[in-house]
């Protein structure tokens, strides 16, 4: 009787750990596909990146460069990607300013780049100097 209950949690287990999360894993992702419309862009399960141009049902049109579309079905769609993000800029009455944190940023990181480089240096001369 004790060997039935173990089996039976193990199996219970298993489904909540194992089953359960995978299933809702493909059931996002093909709702992600069946959501897939005109301007998206997708990753085949080719590997082709293209942006679908067209969609009538099951049939996609994807344009993979200028000028150059594929017909294919939503099956060969192996995800959508996120919109590619642009530069940081923002909308000042109508003029286009850079944000400067980005910037700000930047020259941070490579100056303490160059922080490192100099003490590295510093260490490697003194090490000479001790030969």
């Amino acid at each position: 009787m004790n060997f039935v209950i173990v089996m039976v949690l193990m199996l219970v287990v298993m489904y909540v750990l194992m089953i359960r999360p995978q299933r809702q894993r493909q059931a996002k992702q093909q709702s992600m596909i069946d959501g897939a419309g005109v301007g998206d862009d997708i990753l085949t399960t080719g590997g082709i990146y293209g942006t679908i141009s067209e969609a009538d049902g099951d049939d996609l049109v994807v344009e993979v460069a200028e000028g150059l579309s594929v017909h294919m079905t939503r099956r060969a769609v192996a995800a959508v990607l996120p919109p590619e993000e642009e530069e940081a800029e923002e909308v000042v009455e109508g003029e286009a300013v850079e944000v400067e944190n980005a910037e700000i940023a930047d020259e941070a990181e490579v100056a303490d780049v160059e922080d490192a480089v100099r003490s590295e240096g510093a260490e490697d001369a003194g090490s000479q100097t001790r030969l």
